[in-house]
């Protein structure tokens, strides 16, 4: 006797939800665990001895997450969401105790790797279920719950890392991973709907090897580049030469291929090329602005405290927590597109407030060997600014992931979402790296005299110790000049990045596709099955 197929027209809504809520646990074990490091890996660093490999910290990760992306979407499209899933879990989970348990730096970036692997499984695994799950009028609202859940899980993971290296041990920051996903497994061991797949799953191991050589020379390009090597070197050019020759031997092969990891029919659709495009600029903006923003409010609003400029990244997290959910709740009846727009123009306002937060001056306080900023504005404005950026941010990603699934075929729906979510994750590895260079680009004329000083640096993010070097010598104009040039280089990147975003404003005019809702009114049917939209007959 044949066994029904489990499908969202008949899995048990006990099952579904139980599912879903493991999905968002897990969801926000691997965004959490992605940003963890920001307040703890310099205590990590310093206790393991390996400051050399600081960096790697966060490398490994991304790297590892970017790479797997793409493979686990299209292998969940073969053989089913749940095998990828528990797979991505276990990945992670084990990279997480080993983590932890680390001795030395080494064993602590092999382990951020693959964590890397478990996250890079678990993101798109979890997006493109949603599509298994609910039907497509109800898909944007719970892509909304799940993109909330990617803003807490990235803004609160500076938090967790602070809260728990100070009060607890840092070891903590990957054992907290544990029990999380152990709810989650339990949760989601229940039957998953399946794929339909009329012959024998074809893996396409070129087009995997290819892909993974192309990502991994990219991400080392950008996550490296100017730090580990210089921008202008033998390094730099190699990397390049290998990201291009790769990316021409992957469509070659894509072409060929009979289950192509990203398939060449992805171009010719509109709905999916723009919603990567879109998401791309959105992983820019996202990283930069979050990563400039804490940067500012740790070393020149809050004194070196980065734990208390941590916990007032919670207003972006509020707002982001906002517009997700009501955009996914709403954008049925509105239409993709109007989100689409707003979001990266709220965006920009945010930004633009960012740009107006100046520094009266810089004081240093002898007896404490510390020093603090003379305030223009309340700290009350950098709240503000932070909440109205996760208000454009929250607006940005849930419609995008709605679209793209409501325009894919069910068969394509784990490809054209990992293909999305990967140029999302390239975003925000390609984010700090372009707000770094637009900010150091103008750093060293902002400094005027004061370039050539010892101790002066020609990189932004390097102001602070010539500056308090120069306070504790009695020299506070050299160290203001420094600090202004700090901070005009910093305004200036916020309004360069909102510059970028506004951007995606006008690829978001590019979405085509329509609602379930307004395919309705106007006498269009979508086939569930099928998810095609047909137009009826006006003669039936």
């Amino acid at each position: 006797m044949a066994v029904e197929q489990v499908t969202y027209k008949n899995i048990d809504p006990r099952v579904r939800k139980s599912i879903m809520i493991g999905l968002c646990l897990a969801m926000l074990c691997a965004c959490f665990d992605g940003t963890i490091i920001g307040t703890c890996g310099t205590k990590i660093a310093n206790e393991l001895n390996g400051n050399g490999l600081f960096t790697w910290m966060v490398t490994a990760y991304l790297l590892c997450e970017c790479v797997t992306i793409p493979v686990a979407g299209k292998l969940s499209d073969l053989y089913g969401r749940k095998p990828l899933f528990l797979i991505g879990l276990a990945l992670f989970v084990g990279g997480s105790i080993v983590a932890g348990m680390s001795p030395d730096m080494t064993t602590l970036v092999i382990c951020r790797g693959v964590q890397g692997l478990g996250g890079g499984v678990l993101i798109p695994v979890a997006t493109a279920a949603i599509a298994d799950l609910y039907e497509p009028a109800v898909r944007a609202k719970m892509q909304g719950m799940l993109a909330a859940i990617f803003g807490v899980g990235s803004g609160i993971g500076p938090i967790i890392g602070g809260f728990i290296t100070e009060n607890i041990d840092w070891r903590w920051c990957f054992y907290i991973n544990v029990p999380l996903a152990a709810v989650s497994f339990i949760l989601t061991i229940k039957k998953f709907p399946t794929p339909v797949v009329p012959t024998k799953p074809v893996v396409d191991y070129a087009g995997i090897v290819v892909l993974t050589a192309m990502l991994s020379g990219l991400i080392v390009l950008f996550e490296c580049g100017g730090n580990d090597f210089a921008w202008l070197s033998p390094i730099s050019y190699g990397l390049i030469a290998l990201v291009l020759v790769c990316a021409l031997l992957f469509i070659f092969i894509e072409k060929r291929a009979v289950e192509p990891i990203l398939s060449p029919k992805l171009l010719k659709n509109r709905t999916i090329m723009a919603g990567g495009i879109y998401m791309l600029i959105f992983g820019i903006g996202m990283m930069g602005s979050m990563t400039f923003g804490g940067y500012f409010g740790t070393f020149i609003l809050f004194e070196l405290d980065t734990l208390t400029a941590s916990y007032y990244t919670l207003f972006l997290i509020i707002g982001m927590m906002i517009t997700a959910m009501l955009s996914g709740a709403l954008c049925e009846r509105t239409g993709y597109r109007p989100w689409l727009v707003a979001g990266p123009v709220i965006v920009f306002i945010g930004l633009y407030i960012f740009s107006t937060l100046a520094v009266g001056g810089v004081v240093f306080d002898p007896a404490k060997e510390y020093y603090y900023t003379i305030l223009d504005k309340p700290i009350m404005m950098f709240c503000v600014a932070q909440f109205v950026l996760g208000l454009g941010l929250g607006c940005m990603m849930t419609p995008v992931m709605a679209a793209v699934q409501n325009s894919s075929e069910l068969s394509e729906i784990g490809m054209n979402t990992s293909a999305v979510n990967l140029l999302r994750s390239i975003g925000t590895a390609l984010g700090t790296a372009i707000f770094t260079m637009l900010i150091n680009a103008v750093y060293v004329d902002n400094l005027g005299s004061v370039a050539d000083m010892p101790m002066v640096t020609d990189k932004a993010t390097e102001f602070i110790q010539p500056m308090i070097g120069y306070l504790s010598m009695g020299q506070g104009e050299i160290a203001n000049q420094i600090l202004t040039a700090f901070i005009d280089s910093v305004d200036f990147g916020f309004i360069a990045g909102g510059v970028i975003i506004l951007c995606a404003a006008v690829v978001g005019l590019l979405v085509k596709a329509k609602t379930t809702l307004q395919l309705a009114k106007e006498g269009v049917r979508l086939d569930l099955d099928a998810q095609e939209a047909e137009t009826e007959s006006g003669e039936q």
